[in-house]
Protein backbone atom coordinates (compact mmCIF):
# COMPACT_ATOMS: atom_id res chain seq x y z
CA UNK A 1 0.00 0.00 0.00
CA UNK A 2 2.87 2.43 0.74
CA UNK A 3 3.90 2.35 -2.93
CA UNK A 4 0.46 3.63 -3.84
CA UNK A 5 0.88 6.69 -1.63
CA UNK A 6 4.38 7.41 -2.86
CA UNK A 7 3.74 7.46 -6.57
CA UNK A 8 6.78 8.78 -8.42
CA UNK A 9 6.82 9.77 -12.06
CA UNK A 10 7.56 6.76 -14.26
CA UNK A 11 10.65 8.40 -15.74
CA UNK A 12 12.83 8.24 -12.61
CA UNK A 13 15.60 6.67 -14.75
CA UNK A 14 15.77 9.90 -16.73
CA UNK A 15 16.62 11.84 -13.58
CA UNK A 16 20.00 13.60 -13.55
CA UNK A 17 22.35 11.67 -11.25
CA UNK A 18 25.72 12.19 -9.59
CA UNK A 19 28.38 12.14 -12.32
CA UNK A 20 26.05 13.52 -15.02
CA UNK A 21 26.68 16.82 -16.79
CA UNK A 22 24.11 19.53 -16.19
CA UNK A 23 21.96 20.00 -19.30
CA UNK A 24 22.03 23.31 -21.13
CA UNK A 25 19.02 25.57 -20.54
CA UNK A 26 17.82 29.18 -20.47
CA UNK A 27 14.95 30.59 -18.42
CA UNK A 28 13.77 34.05 -17.34
CA UNK A 29 14.76 35.15 -13.84
CA UNK A 30 12.69 37.11 -11.30
CA UNK A 31 13.65 40.35 -13.11
CA UNK A 32 12.50 39.03 -16.49
CA UNK A 33 16.08 38.72 -17.81
CA UNK A 34 17.06 35.53 -19.61
CA UNK A 35 19.48 33.41 -17.59
CA UNK A 36 21.63 30.97 -19.59
CA UNK A 37 23.27 28.23 -17.52
CA UNK A 38 26.22 28.22 -19.94
CA UNK A 39 27.24 31.70 -18.73
CA UNK A 40 28.10 30.33 -15.26
CA UNK A 41 29.34 26.82 -16.04
CA UNK A 42 33.09 26.57 -15.64
CA UNK A 43 33.19 29.64 -13.38
CA UNK A 44 31.74 28.54 -10.05
CA UNK A 45 29.91 25.73 -8.26
CA UNK A 46 26.12 25.78 -8.57
CA UNK A 47 23.31 24.85 -6.23
CA UNK A 48 20.22 24.29 -8.39
CA UNK A 49 17.10 23.56 -6.42
CA UNK A 50 13.68 22.73 -7.82
CA UNK A 51 10.70 23.50 -5.60
CA UNK A 52 6.93 23.22 -6.06
CA UNK A 53 5.51 26.75 -5.52
CA UNK A 54 6.25 30.26 -4.28
CA UNK A 55 4.76 31.31 -0.91
CA UNK A 56 3.81 27.80 0.22
CA UNK A 57 4.89 26.70 3.68
CA UNK A 58 7.79 24.30 2.99
CA UNK A 59 8.95 26.22 -0.09
CA UNK A 60 9.10 29.47 1.86
CA UNK A 61 11.03 27.83 4.72
CA UNK A 62 13.44 26.35 2.17
CA UNK A 63 13.98 29.66 0.35
CA UNK A 64 14.44 31.57 3.62
CA UNK A 65 16.94 28.95 4.81
CA UNK A 66 18.93 29.45 1.59
CA UNK A 67 18.72 33.21 2.27
CA UNK A 68 19.78 32.89 5.90
CA UNK A 69 22.81 30.79 4.90
CA UNK A 70 23.61 32.80 1.76
CA UNK A 71 26.95 34.07 3.15
CA UNK A 72 28.10 30.45 3.53
CA UNK A 73 27.23 29.76 -0.10
CA UNK A 74 29.19 32.86 -1.10
CA UNK A 75 32.13 31.66 1.00
CA UNK A 76 32.23 28.55 -1.22
CA UNK A 77 31.82 30.70 -4.34
CA UNK A 78 28.54 28.96 -5.18
CA UNK A 79 25.64 30.41 -7.16
CA UNK A 80 22.22 29.48 -5.75
CA UNK A 81 19.40 29.03 -8.29
CA UNK A 82 15.80 28.21 -7.40
CA UNK A 83 13.47 26.90 -10.13
CA UNK A 84 9.70 26.43 -10.09
CA UNK A 85 6.83 26.72 -12.55
CA UNK A 86 5.71 30.06 -11.08
CA UNK A 87 5.84 33.00 -13.49
CA UNK A 88 8.28 35.90 -13.37
CA UNK A 89 5.85 38.20 -11.51
CA UNK A 90 5.29 35.58 -8.79
CA UNK A 91 9.05 35.10 -8.40
CA UNK A 92 9.58 38.86 -8.16
CA UNK A 93 6.97 39.15 -5.38
CA UNK A 94 8.38 36.06 -3.59
CA UNK A 95 11.97 37.38 -3.78
CA UNK A 96 10.93 40.86 -2.61
CA UNK A 97 8.67 39.60 0.18
CA UNK A 98 11.39 37.37 1.66
CA UNK A 99 14.44 39.41 0.58
CA UNK A 100 15.91 36.51 -1.38
CA UNK A 101 19.41 37.43 -2.65
CA UNK A 102 19.69 34.61 -5.19
CA UNK A 103 18.34 33.79 -8.64
CA UNK A 104 14.83 32.42 -9.11
CA UNK A 105 14.02 31.02 -12.55
CA UNK A 106 10.57 30.68 -14.08
CA UNK A 107 9.98 27.30 -15.73
CA UNK A 108 6.26 27.78 -16.53
CA UNK A 109 6.16 24.88 -19.01
CA UNK A 110 8.25 22.61 -16.74
CA UNK A 111 10.69 22.04 -19.62
CA UNK A 112 13.80 22.28 -17.41
CA UNK A 113 12.15 20.23 -14.67
CA UNK A 114 11.59 17.49 -17.29
CA UNK A 115 15.13 17.96 -18.64
CA UNK A 116 16.49 17.19 -15.15
CA UNK A 117 13.94 14.38 -14.69
CA UNK A 118 12.73 15.79 -11.38
CA UNK A 119 10.19 13.26 -10.07
CA UNK A 120 6.81 14.29 -8.71
CA UNK A 121 4.61 12.85 -6.00
CA UNK A 122 1.08 12.44 -7.35
CA UNK A 123 0.53 15.84 -8.99
CA UNK A 124 2.91 17.83 -6.77
CA UNK A 125 6.14 18.89 -8.52
CA UNK A 126 9.21 17.44 -6.81
CA UNK A 127 11.70 19.16 -4.52
CA UNK A 128 15.21 18.15 -5.58
CA UNK A 129 18.54 19.94 -5.15
CA UNK A 130 21.56 19.42 -7.41
CA UNK A 131 25.07 20.49 -6.39
CA UNK A 132 27.22 21.04 -9.46
CA UNK A 133 30.99 21.53 -9.58
CA UNK A 134 32.76 24.15 -11.71
CA UNK A 135 33.00 21.67 -14.59
CA UNK A 136 29.22 21.33 -14.77
CA UNK A 137 29.15 17.84 -13.25
CA UNK A 138 26.58 16.92 -10.60
CA UNK A 139 28.44 15.91 -7.43
CA UNK A 140 25.46 15.54 -5.07
CA UNK A 141 21.66 15.37 -5.21
CA UNK A 142 19.08 15.55 -2.47
CA UNK A 143 15.38 14.73 -2.80
CA UNK A 144 12.95 15.51 0.04
CA UNK A 145 9.45 16.93 -0.26
CA UNK A 146 8.92 17.63 3.46
CA UNK A 147 12.27 18.84 4.73
CA UNK A 148 13.00 21.95 2.66
CA UNK A 149 15.57 23.27 5.12
CA UNK A 150 17.61 20.05 4.92
CA UNK A 151 18.27 20.90 1.25
CA UNK A 152 20.40 23.80 2.49
CA UNK A 153 22.46 21.68 4.89
CA UNK A 154 22.96 18.96 2.26
CA UNK A 155 24.13 21.63 -0.20
CA UNK A 156 26.59 23.19 2.24
CA UNK A 157 27.98 19.77 3.21
CA UNK A 158 28.52 18.89 -0.46
CA UNK A 159 30.21 22.23 -1.18
CA UNK A 160 32.49 21.76 1.84
CA UNK A 161 33.59 18.35 0.50
CA UNK A 162 34.47 19.97 -2.84
CA UNK A 163 37.00 22.32 -1.20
Amino acid sequence: MAAFFQFWSPDADAQIKVGDKVPSFSLPDQDGKMFDINTVLGKQPLVIYFYPKDETSVCTKEACSFRDNYQDFQKYGAKVIGISSDDVASHRKFADHHQLPFTLLSDTKNDVRKLFGVPKTFIIPGRVTYIVNKDGVVVHTFNSMKDGEKHVQESLDALKKMQ
